[in-house]
C-alpha cells in the first residue's frame, strides 16, 4: 500500500463532504451548517462552546454560522439553565424536512460507496473505521486528561 491510511481516509472524507455538498446546494445550506444541523438533530440543546468543539472552529465563526440558521427558521437559542451566559441550541420544525433530505442523500452516497463491497466486506469496512476512530478518541482523551492533570 503507497498511501497512508490517514492520508485515504481524510481524502475519503472529503470526497464523501464534497459529493454530499452538490447533492444538497439546492437546499442554500453549506456543508458546515449541515455538519451543525446533524449534530443538532443527535444532541439537541447542546451549548455552543460544545458544539464549536465538535465542528472545530472559532466560537465568532459559530455564531455567524447560528445567526444565519436562525434568521432562515431552522434552529432556535434558549437560556442554558445551568450557565446564564450560555446559549443552548434546538432545532426548529422548519429543519426536519431538511435533515430527513440529509440523512436521505447521505445513506444514497454511502450505498454508492460501498459498491461492490458485500455485507461482510462493509461489516469489516466499518468495524475497521471504527476502531480507528476509537483509538484516536482514546488518545484525545489521554492527552486532554494528561494536559489538564499538568
Amino acid at each position: 500500500m503507497t498511501e497512508a491510511i490517514g492520508f485515504l481516509v481524510h481524502d475519503t472524507a472529503r470526497l464523501f463532504r464534497r459529493e454530499l455538498n452538490e447533492r444538497m446546494r439546492h437546499s442554500g445550506v453549506t456543508g458546515l451548517q449541515w455538519r451543525l444541523l446533524a449534530y443538532l438533530a443527535r444532541n439537541e440543546g447542546t451549548n455552543q462552546v460544545k458544539l464549536a468543539e465538535f465542528l472545530e472552529v472559532e466560537p465568532i465563526t459559530l455564531s455567524r454560522m447560528i445567526d444565519r440558521l436562525a434568521d432562515a427558521g431552522l434552529l432556535s437559542r434558549r437560556r442554558d439553565p445551568d450557565d446564564r451566559r450560555a446559549w443552548c441550541l434546538f432545532l426548529e420544525a422548519k429543519a426536519l424536512p431538511l435533515i430527513d433530505e440529509l440523512r436521505t442523500a447521505a445513506t444514497l452516497l454511502a450505498e454508492e460507496a460501498q459498491d461492490g463491497l458485500s455485507a461482510d466486506e462493509r461489516a469489516q469496512l466499518a468495524g475497521y473505521v471504527e476502531r480507528l476512530r476509537q483509538n484516536l478518541s482514546r488518545k484525545n482523551s489521554d492527552s486532554n486528561n494528561q494536559n489538564q492533570a499538568a
